[in-house]
């Protein structure tokens, strides 16, 4: 048995412990050291899975918790994709509107706040595709790196499937600011 403290904190140990790999993943990516990058990678995102899963387990839910788990998958992705794109193994083009994206809905949420709202916006569809699709694409990458294969352009579809959803959940997020802050309606 779990003892009640640790429960409650689980969740977010998780999570913090997502945050605190990204650097080592970065530098395992800067130093070619790609099978390494590969497996944290994608312990990284079974984290990502489990701290919601041991959150619903426990019936715990804390504002930190949310904000750390949403911090941690932004900054996850986005060292990743800005480190793949500079090493030349993703189109600048591609880290350039991921990054903008998270921008945008970082600044999208800071205005929502300041002008009276609640901080943040719970995760659209798309969104949670569109994470999902980044997930994928850098995982293959790092993958390709690992263990040199071919993967018959499935990193060419990967790459405009993520642009895609990526612009499409960035839109999706202005529409429903807009909404918000013109007060033409409350979007759940």
């Amino acid at each position: 048995m779990i003892p009640s403290p640790l429960r409650t904190a689980l969740p977010n140990l998780v999570s913090l412990a997502r945050l605190l790999s990204v650097p080592v993943a970065i530098w395992l990516m800067l130093s070619d050291r790609h099978m390494a990058a590969l497996w944290l990678f994608v312990a990284a995102g079974v984290s990502d899975a489990l701290d919601g899963f041991l959150a619903r387990q426990f019936a715990v839910r804390s504002v930190i918790g949310s904000y750390l788990d949403a911090i941690a998958d932004k900054v996850l992705l986005v060292g990743v994709y800005v480190t793949l794109g500079y090493k030349g193994h993703i189109e600048i083009w591609l880290v350039i509107l991921v990054v903008f994206r998270d921008f945008l809905i970082l600044g999208g949420s800071a205005l929502q706040f300041m002008l009276g709202g609640t901080l943040g916006v719970r995760p659209l569809l798309i969104s949670k595709i569109n994470t999902t699709a980044q997930l994928v694409l850098a995982s293959l990458v790092l993958g390709k790196l690992a263990f040199v294969f071919d993967d018959h352009d499935a990193t060419i579809v990967l790459t405009y499937v993520v642009a895609v959803t990526t612009f499409v959940s960035g839109a999706a997020y202005l529409a429903v600011w807009g909404w918000r802050i013109m007060g033409m309606g409350q979007v759940r």
